[in-house]
């Protein structure tokens, strides 16, 4: 299929060749990483053209919200052309990547159409990775896209209709998080405070006690990345939310509606989320480009890909380093600079110039347990926990949206939330 359309490249090409004083740069994949190169592009003078499944770009850190009814879809979702429209030699083209040529420079979609580059840069972000561990992909759920947030939302919804319906058994009301990151510490929280605050005006029929939030992580504390104090607090306070937390303890196997534990402890329960960890999209290990741990690509100090002039790889596909030799983190801060970085190497190489290898600055890290309870390091030894660290996450994530309606929009639900204490109306969205 591949060389079919390969044969076929000179009549599906898409553009105009561009001349030869200004380079053109493909830039595929629309998270973090993505925008923060074509937006540093825009001042090059080059033909730009993005890359991304989806014709909108999702602010995944708060997808957890969607998933948990805290925001609307809408929210965290804006349109790519939106974002470029000001941005005159840049353009948007809806695909998936299949495949890139590296000798001639091309890459080619999904169904077919092929793009040609003088310039590449791959930031096609992360999937969930499930460590080999049997049921994992089939019996649980990750959240990396606005549908599989929408999927969540809708899960949660049905078993407490059901559980009103036909009663609680086989322990339709226990949520299992499996990974105590801060993508598990968020959803343990959020899912908390989902099930016994909110839903109570809801669903008054159902015995509180029925609900169980049960948070698994294998190290020996949650929030490994953070200052020990910090994870010590994230644990205090979910437990005080109700979240039942399992530190040490590790996954054997997932069957239907039964998560098993290698303690020899199996739990019954209505929906597992998994946040364990993340791993590369299954195309990059078909690019025939040099990989390294976690099938991350192997990159240079100035971003490329080890053995390919004009390729790039930024954000969680990159196995960057920083100054001690330690890989970054598949975080959204790594991604936003390597992006940026990338884009200026392109227009050193543009003009003839040495590029010069990557510098990470880490800003920090937040990660929020629920209302008023946050932990956040942001530098210089500083350690924030509770309202303090609440606020400033909250700035944070509103100032990075995207859209000033987005701002808003947000804003608006969680001040609604916070007065209400999450009292208003939630819908199920799809079946």
């Amino acid at each position: 299929m591949i060389a079919t359309r390969l044969r076929q490249r000179k009549t599906t090409t898409l553009g105009t060749t561009a001349p030869a004083s200004r380079p053109r740069v493909v830039v595929v994949g629309a998270g973090f990483a993505g925008l923060a190169a074509i937006e540093e592009l825009a001042k090059l003078e080059a033909d730009v053209t993005l890359v991304d499944r989806h014709n909108f770009a999702t602010f995944q850190p708060l997808l957890y919200q969607v998933a948990t009814a805290g925001l609307n879809p809408g929210d965290v979702a804006f349109p790519i052309r939106t974002v470029i429209r000001s941005m005159a030699r840049t353009k948007f083209e809806q695909g998936e990547l299949a495949s890139v040529d590296v000798e001639r420079k091309f890459i080619v979609l999904e169904d077919g159409r092929t793009l040609d580059y003088d310039y590449l840069i791959l930031g096609v972000g992360a999937t969930a990775n499930y460590f080999g561990i049997a049921g994992a992909r089939e019996y649980s759920h990750a959240i990396y896209t606005l549908d599989e947030a929408l999927d969540v939302r809708n899960h949660l919804f049905h078993q407490f209709e059901q559980a009103v319906a036909h009663g609680v058994r086989d322990g339709a009301l226990t949520f299992v998080v499996v990974g105590g990151g801060a993508t598990g510490v968020e959803l343990a929280g959020a899912i908390a405070e989902l099930a016994h605050r909110a839903l109570y005006t809801d669903y008054t029929s159902l015995n509180p006690d029925d609900v169980k939030v049960i948070l698994i992580e294998q190290q020996q504390r949650l929030l490994e990345a953070f200052n020990e104090s910090l994870s010590e607090y994230a644990r205090r306070e979910l437990r005080t939310r109700g979240v039942t937390v399992l530190l040490e303890e590790t996954v054997e196997a997932l069957e239907p509606g039964v998560i098993l534990l290698h303690s020899g402890r199996e739990i019954q329960n209505g929906l597992v989320l998994w946040a364990a960890g993340v791993a590369v999209p299954p195309v990059i290990g078909r690019l025939g480009l040099p990989t390294g741990r976690g099938g991350r690509l192997m990159v240079g100090g100035d971003l490329r890909v080890i053995g390919s002039e004009y390729i790039f790889a930024v954000g969680d596909v990159a196995l960057a380093s920083d100054p001690s030799g330690n890989p970054l983190p598949q975080l959204a801060q790594p991604a936003i600079q390597g992006g940026r970085h990338a884009a200026r190497q392109i227009a050193a190489l543009a003009r003839g110039e040495t590029t010069y290898p990557f510098r990470y600055r880490d800003k920090g890290t937040m990660a929020t347990i629920g209302r008023r309870a946050a932990v956040a390091e942001i530098g210089h030894g500083i350690r924030l926990s509770g309202t303090p660290a609440w606020l400033a996450w909250l700035g944070l994530h509103v100032v990075t949206l995207l859209g000033s309606r987005n701002k808003a929009s947000v804003m608006i639900n969680w001040t609604w939330h916070y007065i209400s204490w999450g009292k208003g109306p939630r819908v199920i969205l799809g079946g």
